[in-house]
């Protein structure tokens, strides 16, 4: 499975697949990512959400494990540390404000044309202001 890029600060989804006897389920984490450490095969990634009872709930999940069937990215975040472990601390919805980054994301609102197009489209306009 293709890991996207994501960094702290990102809103992730996690699916993770839980093995119970024969049983096998997928369960889906999402929280925001507070740390990426190590190197190689040993690279992790720290996931936290605040639970329904307003608790802290921390995965630590390993990046190149068989059991993350899938890894969305939901937000992507703006923050200034590379470790964003001073939210523990936080309570309510200061836990969970982290700005969004809008500058890496580019999305074209209508389809950009052809410059012979546009010469075309500008000239028929001329012609037709000027009758």
């Amino acid at each position: 499975m293709k890991i996207p890029d994501f960094r702290a600060g990102d809103t992730v989804t996690v699916y993770y697949k839980i093995i119970e006897g024969d049983k096998v389920r997928t369960q889906p984490f999402t929280g925001i990512v507070i740390s990426k450490r190590g190197e190689g095969v040993s690279k992790t990634f720290t996931v936290r959400r605040i639970g329904a009872d307003g608790v802290g709930v921390e995965r630590i999940f390993p990046l190149s494990s068989p059991n993350i069937e899938k890894l969305v990215v939901e937000k992507t975040g703006k923050v200034r540390r590379a470790k964003l472990y001073y939210l523990r601390g936080k309570v309510g919805r200061q836990a969970t404000k982290v700005k969004e980054r809008f500058g890496d994301i580019i999305v074209a609102s209508e389809p950009v044309a052809a410059p012979e197009a546009l010469e075309e489209t500008l000239a028929a306009e001329e012609s037709g202001a000027s009758e």
